[in-house]
């Protein structure tokens, strides 16, 4: 391997340089790249080396392009039997996103500095946050892809996303906001008002399991009634339906689990089974003709509709951040929680909540089980800080009194 200088004259007559690194690759084939500056021809000489000797190294010329590592990606997530949903939101990200800005670049090209100018520019196109990071990690997922099939040797993605995570004080990149009571999660007494106002409604059922069990949308719409145990109050969580009503395994190995009934849901159940439509899945909660039951459906015509009869609604701002009137001037409100998710935060933290404050108050390795989490990380990310701390008022007095006497 050497590096040296080059000069040439072009066609017109103008005399030009640059540092050539000349090299033979481990599979014995003689490469060459030019840099402008010597420092970077002797830093890229200093790297091929190393990675020609561990035989890793990956040429420029025998690289692929974003947009065909892509396409490899893509087929190898088809290969591996992921679902339906999670491969469209790939494809999305590919087409929509990565290839308009790093479809041409080669895979060898990639850098820190180029994927924080591609993080960059998605925002700067109207990208939200939230979509931008979904982007940035399926891209670090379609390098790992292209690693393991030795067309790069570097993941630039992962590589920044621990450096980002090793900030000192804790600073990293995007901070999830901790879920609150009568924000994010119904408060009891909303939950109160939605169990009476469900009285006489056909969403009575589904509601009730909803709010009592934790279930995820996708677990309720595929809940078959043979894993519905009504004379031991459990219900065997075995399998889901997804966005395309395909019915599959659990989200993850630990979503299938066993979630006790309280009486109230029991009585729910048996008095739906024999009103429930009969179909060949055999659905608790099918339509009306016993298929899978749209998640649209369960959201404008149950939720919202409920929502809005038991009085939990928020009040619906203009852009100015200013309360609507109607043409009454009558103040113009909406459902206070636009999705099922908020009822399984609700069941998660009556599971976490102290017996004094009507809760259950179980272990958090429990509450991680009823909630079909795949590890205890998840569940103490997500709802750690609702767990009660045991240093507050009384507890702390106790502490004194047991110490100091």
């Amino acid at each position: 391997m050497s590096v040296r200088k080059r000069a040439w004259t072009t066609s017109k007559g103008e005399l030009r340089e640059s540092w050539l690194v000349d090299y033979t690759d481990q599979q014995g084939v003689r490469r060459g790249k030019n840099f402008t500056r010597k420092k970077d021809a002797d830093a890229f000489a200093a790297t091929a080396h190393v990675e020609v000797c561990e035989g890793t190294h990956v040429a420029d010329a025998a690289s692929v392009t974003v947009k065909e590592a892509g396409a490899r990606w893509i087929e190898s997530a088809e290969n591996a039997g992921l679902e339906r949903t999670s491969l469209d939101q790939y494809r999305q990200h590919l087409r929509l996103h990565i290839e308009p800005f790093l479809g041409r670049v080669k895979l060898s090209q990639l850098n820190t500095p180029t994927v924080r100018a591609f993080e960059d520019k998605l925002r700067a196109e109207g990208r939200s946050a939230l979509t931008s990071r979904y982007v940035v990690r399926s891209l670090g997922s379609l390098l790992a892809d292209a690693q393991e099939r030795g067309h790069v040797v570097r993941n630039t993605v992962r590589e920044l996303r621990v450096r980002r995570g090793k900030r000192k004080n804790g600073q990293v990149e995007a901070r999830k906001r901790s879920l609150k009571v009568g924000v994010d999660i119904p408060t009891p007494d909303e939950i109160r008002s939605i169990v009476r106002a469900l009285d006489g409604s056909r969403w009575r059922p589904m509601f009730l399991t909803a709010i009592f069990t934790g279930l995820r949308a996708s677990e309720l719409r595929g809940l078959r009634w043979e894993d519905v145990d009504l004379r031991n109050a459990a219900i065997n969580v075995r399998q889901r339906a997804d966005r395309y009503h395909s019915i599959g395994k659990t989200k993850t190995e630990a979503g299938e689990r066993t979630v006790p009934l309280l009486p109230i849901v029991v009585a729910a159940l048996r008095e739906w089974k024999l009103a429930c439509p009969k179909g060949k899945l055999g659905l608790a909660f099918p339509n009306g003709e016993g298929k899978v039951e749209w998640h649209g459906n369960i959201i404008n015509r149950g939720l919202v509709p409920l929502l809005t009869a038991a009085g939990v609604t928020a009040p619906v701002l203009d852009k100015n951040g200013n309360q609507m009137h109607d043409e009454r001037g009558k103040p113009v409100m909406t459902a206070k929680y636009t999705g099922m998710h908020a009822l399984r935060h609700f069941y998660a933290s009556w599971c976490i909540n102290r017996k004094a404050d009507c809760g259950l108050e179980l272990p958090a390795k429990v509450v991680q089980h009823r909630l079909g989490h795949s590890s205890i990380t998840v569940t103490l990310d997500t709802y750690g800080h609702l767990f009660p701390r045991g240093d507050d008022g009384a507890e702390l007095a106790e502490a004194e009194r047991a110490l100091l006497g």
